[in-house]
């Protein structure tokens, strides 16, 4: 049986820990290595698209960095239950035509028993900002 650790139930520290994993591998911007963390029938909303499954969200990944060059991520605790974490998050790219962003938003994750995300549900922001202020 597949498991990606930490399990849950999750204490704030395992909460901590696989969030700080999640940043890692968005920030790697490799949809395979980012897939892995997800269960096979994955579901999620993102802004306003639904993706279903490891395959979708490979695609969906693939197509998201070919857009937003020069990704960096940082994610924050928000709160946990046992199988549950919120994460608020901001991340900056720069789009096909150099102009740069910074995006804010929310997270809400939920866990199988293996530690594999089975739902994700993101609320995402876009601002437009300057080279200049740039945080990350």
């Amino acid at each position: 049986m597949e498991q990606k650790l930490p399990l849950p139930p999750f204490s704030y520290e395992t909460a901590l820990e696989k969030i700080q994993l999640a940043e890692d591998a968005w920030n790697s911007q490799d949809p395979e290595r980012v897939s892995k963390a997800y269960t096979i029938d994955s579901e999620w909303r993102n802004r306003n698209q639904f993706v279903n499954g490891r395959e979708e969200i490979i695609q969906f990944l693939s197509q998201k960095w070919k857009r937003e060059k020069n990704y960096k991520l940082k994610k924050e605790y928000w709160a946990h239950t046992e199988n549950r974490i919120a994460v608020r998050f901001e991340y900056e790219y720069q789009d096909l035509d150099g102009n740069w962003f910074r995006a804010y938003g929310n997270e809400n994750w939920e866990f199988d028993a293996n530690g594999l995300m089975q739902k994700r549900f993101a609320s995402i922001n876009d601002l437009s900002i300057k080279e200049e202020d740039r945080k990350l």
